[in-house]
């Protein structure tokens, strides 16, 4: 089977070759099934993640053994299945999270970990869903409990997470505050809903905000979902509710904010760190329910997967650039069953 190759740690976004970090095997051996419970599931397409992309380079807090095929969350069809498997058939549609492996061709994974995509759903779009979504899922109703009529300030809004977090705090009820890079970014944010839009290309975030509160009669941020850290991390805790909930999504500025201890104690603020990927390990009942929960929403039109870019496996590069120099509005996908419509998906 054809299949992604990390050899060795380094930049995936350099043209692949007899050296290169990344590498397309066309020969690999397809993953065998080895348990009575285990389905083999032919990839029809697989998301590209901040994550993933850490996890190349090694900057990632887990790390595989070289070489290894990367890639998480992904949807495919049932191809074979172990004769103790009875929630799923040959032929059903399904998507999961892997902790590594989706970038092929073919996958095996455990009946439990699988999830049916629901009539009407696009399968490239459900690939795109269960990192991102179920990660602001997780965070925003699981964590921070988010209300009807709250004020959500998502960071880094255009972005894979960032992008879920705003539909999700509109199902919600909430009042969405995004901040984006840029007039196409700001554009898509608002025909997904969100109640006011900071373009940091061109206004700062503090006086942005503030004068759309004070238009709306509000006092401040209730939560502050935030993946990106660094300079924006620390502005935003100036418009924060007493009482306001701070979700630590990630740093994709590559600077790790520090929130004061005594402002979060006088100001009565609850810091809630979310790593997704531990919740298998740690609590799976709750990404299970996140999951089912997020695939009834896509198949009722509550939410959509923005997807920006598609890319071939041998494109993997490109894909990872487009990563690396945030030119995505919502998810950059690898389509692995048929041929990519184009390189940039129009919006």
């Amino acid at each position: 089977m054809e299949a992604l190759i990390c050899r060795k740690l380094g930049d995936p976004t350099e043209p692949m070759s007899d050296s290169s970090a990344i590498f397309v095997s066309i020969s690999h051996p397809p993953p065998l099934i080895r348990s009575p419970t285990d389905i083999r599931i032919r990839v029809i397409a697989a998301s590209l993640n901040y994550a993933n992309y850490l996890q190349i380079l090694g900057k990632y807090q887990e790390k595989h053994p070289l070489p290894f095929i990367p890639g998480s969350d992904f949807s495919g069809v049932v191809e074979s299945v172990g004769i103790g498997v009875r929630k799923f058939k040959i032929g059903d549609r399904v998507c999961a999270s892997a902790d590594f492996g989706a970038y092929a061709e073919m996958v095996v994974m455990d009946e439990k970990q699988l999830f049916r995509v629901p009539d009407g759903c696009d399968m490239v779009a459900a690939g795109g869903l269960p990192v991102a979504f179920g990660t602001s899922h997780v965070a925003l109703v699981h964590r921070a409990q988010l209300k009807p009529g709250q004020v959500l300030l998502v960071l880094g809004a255009a972005g894979g997470v960032g992008i879920s977090a705003v539909q999700i705090g509109k199902v919600c009820g909430a009042i969405v505050i995004a901040a984006a890079r840029g007039i196409e970014k700001v554009n898509v944010l608002k025909s997904l809903g969100a109640d006011h839009v900071v373009n940091l290309s061109e206004e700062g975030l503090s006086e942005s905000v503030k004068e759309y509160l004070k238009s709306r009669g509000l006092k401040g941020v209730d939560v502050l979902y935030d993946p990106v850290g660094g300079k924006l991390m620390k502005e935003s805790m100036k418009l924060l509710n007493w009482g306001a909930k701070i979700l630590v999504i990630g740093f994709a500025s590559g600077d790790i904010p520090v929130i004061p201890a005594n402002i979060a104690l006088v100001k009565n603020w609850t810091i809630h760190g979310l790593y997704w990927g531990s919740y298998w390990k740690h609590c799976p009942s709750v990404l299970k329910d996140s999951l089912n929960e997020l695939l009834s929403w896509l198949q009722k039109g509550l939410i959509s997967v923005n997807v920006s870019h598609r890319y071939s496996l041998s494109q993997a590069n490109l894909a990872f650039n487009a990563i690396k120099e945030r030119m995505a509005i919502g998810k950059v996908m690898l389509v692995l069953s048929g041929t990519p419509q184009s390189q940039q998906a129009k919006l």
